[in-house]
């Protein structure tokens, strides 16, 4: 009977970000909570800077669990008692767990919401991946595609250890011989929905995925670009909606 009186409990959760008033992780939890009848909710918390966590988890000590986004998904880690052993390889953390002592626990769930979406789409000839941008979400993409056996390159705007491409140096045939394209930069995000990722685009054929990790607009001008050349094209919508769910069990485990 304690136990089943304890699952009722009202608990916190958020998201630890900037500028996220957008946020799909508000609305679909809060969503979640009314449909599934959960005493719970959720809230933004949009910080200046990452320090700003340590005043949160004392103010909050409902606080069960957060999501973590743009700018934060890197920078959060030197804040976090522990790590799961996958978030520590990905070097990225989206998911936070608190425990009843405070603690915090770092996951990437970004990786298994990825990977996931992905999957259903994939033929055999596309065997390797061009990644936009070399942020958080990136090194999560990163991981999931070598789980994947997919090989992959990073292109950056400036020259990183990690990247072989600058945007300058993409043209028609190394887009050509890249089957899968992400977007893992904000570009073309609501409401800058005129902007895409600066590619040449006459390289893509209906051999290609084009994957947009932005699920605001719902078709970004980059997924038009792919669907104009007969692509397959997917935005981050399903990813968010599976990396949101996982999320979700590890708080509850």
């Amino acid at each position: 009977m304690g136990k089943g009186l304890d699952k009722l409990k009202t608990s916190k959760y958020g998201l630890v970000g900037r500028n996220i008033s957008y946020s799909f992780s508000r609305a679909y939890f809060a969503e979640k909570f009314k449909s599934e009848n959960l005493p719970h909710s959720y809230v933004n918390f949009d910080l200046k800077s990452i320090h700003e966590l340590d005043d949160i988890i004392k103010n909050n000590p409902d606080l069960k669990g957060l999501n973590v986004t743009i700018p934060y998904k890197e920078d959060v880690i030197p804040l976090l008692d522990d790590l799961n052993k996958r978030a520590r390889k990905i070097g990225a953390v989206n998911t936070i767990k608190i425990t009843r002592f405070q603690k915090l626990i770092g996951y990437n769930t970004d990786y298994y919401g990825f990977k996931n979406s992905l999957k259903p789409h994939l033929k055999k000839h596309h065997k390797s991946a061009l990644i936009l941008g070399t942020g958080g979400a990136s090194k999560a993409i990163a991981h999931a595609l070598k789980k994947l056996k997919i090989d992959f390159d990073y292109v950056s705007r400036t020259e990183k250890k990690d990247s072989k491409f600058l945007y300058t140096d993409l043209t028609q045939e190394i887009i050509a011989s890249y089957s899968i394209i992400i977007n893992c930069t904000p570009i073309g995000t609501f409401p800058k929905v005129n902007e895409c990722p600066d590619i040449p685009y006459d390289g893509i054929s209906d051999k290609h995925i084009l994957y947009d990790l932005i699920y605001n607009p719902e078709q970004t001008k980059f997924l038009s670009c792919g669907d104009l050349k007969g692509a397959v094209t997917i935005n981050g919508l399903e990813m968010l909606k599976l990396q949101a769910e996982k999320s979700w069990e590890i708080w509850n485990k």
